[in-house]
């Protein structure tokens, strides 16, 4: 009945006759197991997870003793000695959560959520900056990351290019309502007129986005950042990444791996992304694009710029008409009318306004000679709400705004501005020291 054999319970007979009920306790309770890890080795695992792991989980501090201390122990264990060591609280202290489960959707590509996350991804080592994530709603792969100085329509278009290149057209985006996705001006007669830049351009490659109304929504997208929010920050400073660039070629690698752990298998085997057709052109798709109409003498106005369409045979038929500016993510500019690229040069209609100094006739060497040196350096300002990017080729002169090292402008700088000469020190004195040579000689 017992499941003992006849000499065990014979045993458990006379310790009970010799000892009571105290006797049938076995004589290992309270003594340290055979194969327990010495208090000289746990005290040397708890000192690297000081050191080097405190914010980790218990499973990835696993992994990383592993990998670059050659130092295995179970997770479990670890896991009871950083909870005794007070530092990783369990599940149970934990304030629970309830979350409404929704299934995934069946077949890869049928569905791909997409999602900016702005996070210190540096940590005290880099600016604040954005990380663009894709990730599959059948098997919750990653499919593209992309580091970007802020959340915004050219960063977006340059991610979903890249996307797309990569795995082609999907049936659907899921996103949020920010307003790279959304607007609040839709038209019920224009169904296009009323669609962002960023739906624009999946409407002519024949891909919709679908707008979630709750972060909870799209949950799968926003479980996947607190992932990267805790684990890619920490492979990012165990590599010593802190720029922009080195994260973007460095993102391919962490997929890899993130994937491999994470990634499921979907219910159906078919691929739902689709190539593309022979009329769509992924390059022209996505960029910013601009109507504007041509005047009678074959010019047209952009960004406070007139652009000024060379006298071509079809550029003449096409006075009082409207073209297209197309504005890439990269900084190219193009007009076009119904695909046909337009021939330009450009004319830059901005002129900076000083008082002008009063000068004798005869004395205008010097003082030609001290604007011209002032005009190579003076601010040309184009418009703030302009379409611009920090590191954009400039329409008017072929030169670079100042930018950052990834070729993103930091938040909080005007878009398009160089320096500024006409209030500095320097330029005010030998201004005055010129004036005062030239009143000196008359």
């Amino acid at each position: 009945m017992l499941g003992l054999s006849r000499s065990q319970v014979h045993r458990l007979l006379q310790a009970y006759d010799l000892a009571g009920a105290d006797g049938l306790v076995s004589k290992k309770r309270g003594r340290a197991s055979n194969r327990r890890h010495s208090e000289d080795f746990r005290n040397l695992v708890l000192d690297l997870v000081r050191e080097h792991y405190v914010d980790f989980g218990p499973t990835l501090a696993t992994e990383k003793l592993l990998e670059r201390h050659r130092i295995a122990v179970s997770k479990e264990t670890l896991r009871q000695w950083m909870m005794e060591a007070g530092i990783w609280v369990s599940r149970r202290e934990r304030k629970k959560r309830v979350f409404q489960p929704r299934g995934r959707r069946d077949c890869f590509g049928e569905l791909v959520q997409i999602d900016g996350s702005h996070h210190w991804w540096f940590e005290n080592r880099g600016p604040k900056c954005a990380l663009l994530v894709y990730i599959d709603d059948a098997t919750g792969k990653l499919l593209h990351l992309r580091f970007a100085g802020s959340e915004n329509t050219f960063d977006y278009l340059h991610a979903t290019k890249a996307y797309l290149q990569q795995w082609g057209k999907p049936i659907a985006f899921y996103s949020d309502k920010h307003g790279v996705f959304r607007t609040t001006h839709a038209s019920q007669q224009d169904r296009t007129s009323g669609l962002t830049q960023f739906g624009r351009a999946l409407y002519e490659l024949n891909i919709d986005i679908i707008c979630a109304n709750s972060p909870q929504a799209k949950g799968r997208v926003e479980r996947a950042n607190q992932t990267l929010q805790d684990r890619l920050v920490k492979e990012l400073r165990l590599r010593g990444i802190d720029t922009i660039a080195a994260a973007n070629a460095y993102a391919s690698e962490f997929m890899a791996d993130f994937n491999r752990r994470f990634g499921k298998e979907p219910r159906n085997p078919k691929d739902m992304h689709r190539s593309f057709a022979a009329h769509e052109n992924l390059d022209r798709a996505m960029c910013r694009k601009e109507v504007r109409k041509l005047s009678q003498a074959l010019t047209l106005r952009y960004d406070k710029v007139l652009f000024i369409l060379d006298p071509t045979d079809l550029a003449k038929t096409l006075a009082g008409n409207k073209v297209v500016v197309c504005d890439y993510p990269d900084g190219r500019l193009e007009i076009t009318h119904e695909g046909t690229s337009l021939p330009y040069k450009t004319f830059d209609t901005l002129r900076s306004v000083h008082r002008s100094e009063v000068v004798e006739n005869k004395r205008l060497d010097d003082m030609l000679a001290l604007v011209a040196e002032m005009q190579a350096g003076r601010e040309q300002q184009r418009s703030q709400s302009g379409p611009r990017r920090t590191g954009q080729t400039d329409h008017m002169f072929g030169i670079r705004d100042g930018s950052t090292a990834n070729g993103y402008q930091k938040r909080g700088t005007k878009p398009g501005r160089r320096t500024d000469f006409t209030n500095d020190p320097v330029v005010i004195a030998r201004r005055q020291q010129a004036l005062a040579q030239l009143k000196a000689a008359e």
